[in-house]
């Protein structure tokens, strides 16, 4: 069987796109990989802290390597780290690489260049597939999982700290994906049928933070919550 990694966000659809991998069983999922801020040490857009992630790694029983990049650095700078950790799964024997896009074709392609330079097979387990259906199957599966971002573009910072159940969804307005694909909002998983066990924490502060941007096309505002790792 092959070797591949998960380029794993710490939420939903990278969740539900290793279920399927494991559903279909053609690719062996050797790492987990995220990419963490190097001053913060969280995930960038989902604000997780390191010790979440590490949490969610040990329960799903799967490595997990982590990529310190500073949210400063240049394109370049991103491609070069990134560079050199492709090379070093190639090196590994780790031959495809998984994600859990759904439609942002220029994404896709931006992924798929990349890695075709070390001859990696980029893999997107639920590529085109409706995301209504999407999230109300990740629903139905056990999934668990609690909103941790809004774009305060299209939500309210109500949202935020809910967790995704129906009632959610339902609540969503017209323009919002039903999985945020757009970048509506982030979510962070807890537990679920990849989970061996549930993964803890506290809730603490939410906080709406602006981030000046020199591209228009680029949203700068949005709503965290801040969760703790139990202590």
């Amino acid at each position: 069987m092959k070797k591949a990694w998960l380029n794993w966000s710490s939420g939903k659809d990278s969740a539900l796109a290793y279920y399927y991998i494991q559903k279909e069983n053609l690719l062996k999922v050797e790492k987990l990989f995220t990419t963490v801020d190097a001053a913060s040490k969280r995930i960038s857009m989902h604000n997780i802290k390191k010790e979440l992630l590490l949490a969610q790694a040990d329960s799903i029983g799967i490595g997990l390597q982590i990529a310190d990049i500073s949210t400063e650095s240049s394109l370049e700078e991103y491609n070069q780290k990134m560079d050199e950790q492709i090379g070093r799964f190639k090196n590994e024997g780790l031959t495809h690489s998984i994600f859990g896009d759904i439609f942002l074709e220029d994404l896709k392609e931006y992924r798929e260049s990349q890695l075709q330079k070390e001859n990696i097979k980029a893999v997107f387990p639920l590529w085109k597939k409706d995301t209504a259906e999407l999230i109300h199957e990740f629903i139905s599966l056990g999934f668990k999982a609690i909103c941790v971002c809004t774009n305060s573009k299209y939500l309210d910072d109500i949202f935020c700290g809910r967790i995704i159940d129906q009632k959610f969804i339902s609540e969503l307005p017209e323009n919002v994906d039903p999985c945020g694909e757009n970048g509506e909002f982030h979510s962070f998983v807890f537990d679920g049928p990849i989970f061996t066990k549930p993964v803890s924490f506290r809730i603490g502060e939410r906080q709406r933070q602006s981030f000046p941007s020199k591209v228009k096309k680029w949203d700068a505002e949005f709503c965290y919550l801040d969760l703790l790792p139990e202590s």
